[in-house]
């Protein structure tokens, strides 16, 4: 092997994945977590990712794209709770049930989603209804 080639810098990727810590990743883990805010206002479900989504959606694709996600995930759940609900005299309390495993799955689908916007991936909810494109 020769001196010369010793001495050259290893080549770089051309695009280096973005850290972590980075502002639009911070931004894309918020349209997922700000639906939690439904805990204290009641309406948090769809204000909180709607808020996140149409402050930053402009500055980055990413946040855009988590930001749809989010909240039509976040619409659909609010939907068929509200049909679990209306069904819930008529049906001898199972949609009740189904109502508290519909919370479970949207907390666990959230989290995840969270997480994997914390690593810049994108996570595809579940059981989505596509209604914000």
């Amino acid at each position: 092997m020769n001196d010369s080639a010793m001495n050259e810098p290893a080549p770089q990727p051309a695009n280096p994945p973005p850290t972590s810590g980075s502002p639009s990743h911070i931004w894309e883990v918020a349209c997922h977590l700000s639906a939690f805010s439904g805990y204290l206002t009641g309406l948090g479900w769809v204000l909180g990712p709607l808020i996140v989504w149409l402050l930053k959606r402009a500055e980055s694709p990413t946040v855009d794209a988590h930001g749809k996600e989010s909240l039509n995930f976040h619409i659909s759940i609010v939907l068929y709770g509200l049909a679990l609900g209306l069904l819930g005299p008529f049906t001898c309390t199972i949609s009740w049930f189904l109502l508290v495993a519909l919370a479970v799955f949207q907390i666990v689908c959230t989290i995840l989603a969270a997480i994997k916007a914390s690593n810049g991936e994108f996570y595809r909810y579940p059981l989505t209804l596509r209604l914000v494109t």
